[in-house]
């Protein structure tokens, strides 16, 4: 092969890179968030346990946005009782957070005392809209269980 065979190899190499460079997918922000946020499994025992100890208000749909707990309540069931309960009463981690913040842990279903029917409904609909299908799997399996 002589030079100028050579010169056109590589200038065809440098633009077959650069155009399967510019068509494959790079990760979008939503792809990161969605490999971020994981099923919280110690909270899905957690919220079993609470079903089958009664602990529960089996509550309709849109109920959510009047039993959650307030974020004055959040920090209050923190300072008296820390971060590694709080965690138990969310579905979902992102573990781009530090552990001891309160955005690492999503999805809540409860009020600290009960586990509600109305709070896994909403985590199972906000998980599904984000594609977080772990989470939306566990909120149904928890929202079956309170069925029976």
């Amino acid at each position: 092969m002589n030079l100028k065979n050579k010169g056109i190899a590589t200038v065809f190499f440098a633009a077959a890179f650069a155009f399967f460079c510019a068509i494959s997918p790079a990760p979008s922000a939503d792809q990161e968030s969605t490999n971020a946020v994981k099923l919280n499994i110690g909270a899905f025992e957690y919220a079993k346990e609470l079903i089958k100890q009664g602990h529960i208000v089996p509550d309709g749909r849109g109920a959510w946005s009047e039993h959650h707990p307030s974020a004055v309540a959040e920090n209050e069931f923190i300072r008296l009782r820390g971060f590694g309960e709080y965690a138990k009463w969310h579905l979902g981690i992102d573990v781009r957070y530090s552990e001891n913040t309160k955005r690492r842990y999503k999805f809540p279903y409860g009020d600290f005392k009960n586990a509600h029917r109305c709070g896994m409904l909403a985590a199972k609909t906000r998980a599904h809209q984000y594609g977080y299908t772990e989470i939306e799997n566990a909120a149904s399996k928890l929202i079956k269980m309170i069925a029976q």
